[in-house]
């Protein structure tokens, strides 16, 4: 790929400070700066890198919810360990990348990080620190929350859910909703919410969910009525689970022309950190928050050339919490000097 075509990041001028926190890697470079390939001890030892998109959520006065983006890459992630604090209080197998923190004290804040670990013991650096803080206890609580109703799914594409239900009452108010796949529960949510989007499907699979609410007593409401839905067949590139709101313009500032994309993230349960942007048909950047991400309208502006009437092809997707990518948005043209499309 000549500099021509080859996004580098901007030194200077507004496009690098529209997202300070991102980190911007040529897909031609060493990639193991970016996460997707681990970091070295100093050893010679590959590590896996430090899980992303780490979020904590209070789901009763006794427990937290933590959630991670599952790693993908090299070396092979087998197991993640949860700490609260400095003490290990979970492991979890290398497939998932949530988990349940139980017996905690109400009212009280706690700090978690993840950190993953390959095949043979060797444990990468630990994620950035994230903070919950457990509601009040209720004394004397035994009233569960009405169970929530409406529940209604439908399968986006070949690998993803979405879900909505009514929200349940409850005397002392709702602290979270269980969502569950068949028997086995497989996420939760704040007890102000009454949406989801479940990812990580297979294609053309049989699915049936529901939903529980829960207090901060850990009373559980009876479960809602079930939905069942199928998944389309085949790949569809996670058609659905595409960002939203693309745009693609041009600029020029000091005798070049910048790409300016913007764009919303796609509706999943977790943090997007990571998108990979092809340009004219080929992957050529890959753009990865190592600060907060943005849940709103995103932005980022990249180098294109010094020649005015260049055209160009761009679009964008998300890898989703669970490791797999989204699908693309539709693609865009722009001119260096002229229109967009």
């Amino acid at each position: 790929m000549s500099n021509r075509y080859r996004p580098i990041p901007v030194k200077g001028g507004t496009a690098v400070r529209r997202v300070p926190a991102a980190v911007l890697c040529g897909s031609l470079l060493a990639v193991a700066s970016c996460g997707w390939g681990g970091t070295d001890d100093g050893r010679g030892v590959h590590l896996p890198s430090a899980p992303m998109g780490v979020t904590a959520a209070a789901g009763s006065a006794t427990s937290v919810h933590v959630m991670w983006n599952r790693a993908t890459g090299d070396p092979h992630v087998t197991r993640y360990e949860v700490y609260r604090g400095t003490t290990k209080v979970k492991e979890v197998p290398g497939g998932e990348h949530m988990v349940d923190i139980t017996r905690l004290t109400p009212s009280t804040a706690y700090v978690f990080t993840v950190r993953a670990l390959d095949a043979d013991g060797n444990a990468g650096p630990p994620s950035e620190q994230v903070r919950a803080t457990t509601p009040a206890a209720v004394a004397a609580d035994r009233t569960p929350p009405t169970r929530p109703g409406r529940l209604h799914g439908t399968a986006v594409g070949s690998r993803a859910a979405q879900l909505s239900w009514a929200k349940s009452t409850d005397d002392r108010g709702v602290a979270s909703y269980d969502i569950y796949q068949g028997a086995s529960k497989i996420h939760s949510v704040g007890g102000g919410l009454t949406a989801t989007v479940v990812t990580g499907l297979r294609p053309g699979a049989h699915y049936s969910f529901t939903v529980r609410a829960r207090d901060a007593a850990d009373n559980v409401s009876p479960a809602s009525d079930a939905v069942r839905l199928t998944t389309a067949p085949g790949s569809d590139d996670g058609r659905g689970t595409a960002p939203t709101g693309f745009r693609a313009m041009t600029h020029r500032a000091q005798g070049a022309y910048y790409l300016d994309l913007s764009w919303v993230p796609p509706r999943v349960d977790g943090v997007i950190t990571e998108y990979q942007i092809h340009l004219d048909g080929q992957p050529a950047t890959s753009l990865v928050w190592g600060g907060t991400a943005p849940s709103g309208k995103a932005t980022y502006s990249f180098y294109v050339g010094r020649d005015a009437g260049v055209v160009h092809r761009v679009r964008i997707r998300a890898k989703l919490p669970d490791g797999t990518w989204g699908g693309f948005t539709a693609e865009r043209t722009v001119t260096t000097g002229g229109d967009h499309r």
